[in-house]
């Protein structure tokens, strides 16, 4: 797609430090990197979402994207790795990416990048447990 950094990458138009270059996707290092060795995976074809991806191609792409966490961290010895989406909300290049973030003990990565709330009781959390079971 015209004017997508990401598509221009996968293109080769637009330089990058490729991680993997296959069919279902190709991996490279993130420019802003939370730690050195952050990786995004994109698919080939221009998608904005995860509800884009094909159901078909969901065992490649991820399959994908789980190799390269199992490659961050012993390429990295890292002690593990933080995996990442976001879609639409905070999705800085509207091109479907995942990250996979290096991580160490005591690297200052403190759970999530939000502010976490608790459900005021059971029944809060089954309410909402109840409207995303009926909206799939």
């Amino acid at each position: 797609m015209a004017g997508c950094v990401f598509c221009g990458i996968v293109a080769g138009e637009v330089p990058a430090f490729r991680v993997a270059d296959e069919p279902d996707g190709v991996a490279f290092l993130d420019t802003r990197p939370v730690f050195k060795g952050h990786v995004l995976v994109v698919p080939r074809t221009h998608l904005v979402t995860l509800a884009d991806l094909p159901t078909g191609s969901l065992a490649g792409y991820f399959g994908l994207v789980r190799r390269l966490a199992v490659a961050v961290e012993s390429g990295l010895g890292a002690g593990g790795t933080f995996v990442a989406m976001n879609n639409k909300v905070s999705q800085s290049v509207p091109h479907l990416h995942t990250h996979v973030v290096p991580r160490t003990k005591g690297d200052g990565l403190r759970g999530f990048f939000w502010p976490r709330t608790r459900y005021a009781d059971d029944a809060e959390a089954a309410g909402y447990a109840t409207r995303v079971a009926e909206a799939l």
